[in-house]
């Protein structure tokens, strides 16, 4: 598994980001454990005013859980991940709450720990844990026998798309997927050997160069987005100013825009909203076919939930009966049969508990399955969707740059008047001047 953690604060933040259901087809909350209260929102409530009571401010430790794509990891494998984890850390004890997420066909969890030793009134300082957690990945790979990433095997060899929840939430906004983007970025990058070439090239994909207000070099698109040249080509602020040199010679972000807005005709932005709305509808349509298979989802496993319950109550009922009563129990108790009873309703109930998790793992990934082949399609059309809209971006930055050159080569010609104003000119002409006299 990906472990990927930090440090932070605003818990009760942290608390509606984990049970939001906005990005998520399916949320549970999985356990809450050295909380009074059960509900997640209080129980960072209370992690929160505990860590008053310091002056830490960072007094949780967040950490998303991702297994390889395509790997089916049970509510056991990511049990047993996060208790390696506490063990690496030493953050065994600590309260702790662990939330499932599913998107797209894909399953991860979210573990999160209190680092306030409530007895002490001390955060634990968990040093060096990106090392720590690195080497718990890459022996959960081994455990598992899955594929391990390069970039874990070596960081030199980290997969250069990768993008940060900042990045994804552009490229959201810019409706293009934040991998596509970073990879147009890239190419244009290593294609290019000095600032002329580079600014050419983005031009051509619908980008303009421009000087940033906080960072050097960025890129303008025709919605004014912005982008970071360094952060989307992979590469580090010294090496993007060794090849593009200094940034002062070129325009602001805002004169960009003002040049960029000032350069589409109505003409060229209608081409655009109807794209762009062509983009939507068919995104609607995939929208709604995922909306009806998780809604179906859902549904099912709450009848599992449900069923589940019902038979839990019912085999807790019969284990209850077997403990004798009154003065027969005194003499079970005397005997060792009680302890016997009592054992066996532990080891039945401990593999009831393992029954229900098997069976809720085979909905899971039998509907994961299912959610998987969906997803197929609906990347196929993101895909081809993305394709058009980068065209779409190509295209603009094809039409101002045609427009913009016929607009200075070519003479301006007298504008044709209409019949109206060639009959308003006759009736403004002067009449023909008369010699004073008699007519004949």
């Amino acid at each position: 598994m990906i472990l990927k953690a930090k440090e932070r604060g605003n818990a009760p933040q942290l608390a509606r980001y984990l049970l939001a259901m906005r990005d998520n087809d399916h949320v549970e909350l999985h356990d809450v454990r050295g909380f009074i209260s059960d509900d997640l929102i209080e129980a960072f409530g209370e992690a929160d005013a505990i860590a008053r009571g310091t002056r830490c401010e960072k007094h949780l430790f967040s950490m998303s859980l991702n297994p390889p794509s395509g790997a089916n990891a049970s509510i056991e494998d990511f049990e047993k991940a996060v208790e390696q984890v506490e063990t690496k850390l030493g953050l065994q004890g600590q309260p702790r709450a662990i939330v499932f997420h599913e998107k797209d066909g894909r399953r991860h969890a979210h573990a999160v720990w209190s680092r306030i030793d409530s007895e002490r009134m001390r955060a634990l300082n968990l040093n060096h844990y990106k090392i720590k957690l690195r080497d718990v990945s890459r022996q959960l790979y081994l455990d598992h026998g899955w594929a391990m990433p390069r970039g874990l095997e070596d960081s030199r060899l980290r997969d250069p798309f990768t993008f940060s929840r900042e990045e994804w939430q552009q490229a959201q906004r810019a409706s293009l997927d934040a991998k596509e983007l970073k990879a147009v970025f890239k190419t244009v990058w290593e294609a290019s050997e000095n600032r002329a070439a580079f600014e050419q090239a983005l031009k051509e994909r619908g980008f303009w160069l421009a000087k940033g207000d906080r960072r050097g070099f960025v890129a303008v698109d025709y919605r004014g987005e912005v982008y970071a040249v360094a952060r989307y080509s992979g590469v580090k602020a010294k090496d993007v100013e060794a090849k593009l040199g200094d940034p002062q010679i070129l325009g602001s972000v805002d004169q960009v825009k003002a040049d960029i807005a000032s350069g589409m005709t109505a003409k060229l932005q209608e081409f655009i909203k109807q794209a762009e709305r062509d983009a939507a509808r068919r995104s609607l349509q995939t929208d709604f076919r995922k909306a009806d298979i998780v809604g179906r989802h859902q549904e099912e496993r709450r009848q599992l939930t449900e069923a589940h319950e019902k038979r839990w109550q019912a085999e807790t009922r019969k284990r209850a009966e077997r403990l004798p009563k009154g003065f027969s129990g005194i003499w079970h108790r005397l005997t060792g049969k009680y302890a016997k009873v009592r054992a066996q309703n532990e080891q039945e109930a401990l593999e009831a508990l393992h029954r229900d998790r098997a069976e809720t793992d085979a909905l899971i990934f039998k509907q994961i399955e299912e959610r998987q082949a969906i997803q197929r399609d609906i990347r196929a059309q993101r895909e081809a969707a993305q394709e058009e809209l980068l065209r779409l971006r190509e295209d603009v930055a094809h039409y101002m740059r045609d427009d913009q050159h016929d607009s200075d080569h070519t003479p301006k010609r007298k504008r044709e008047k209409t019949p109206e104003e060639e009959d308003r000119k006759r009736e403004r002409a002067p009449r023909p001047h008369r010699r004073r006299g008699f007519e004949p």
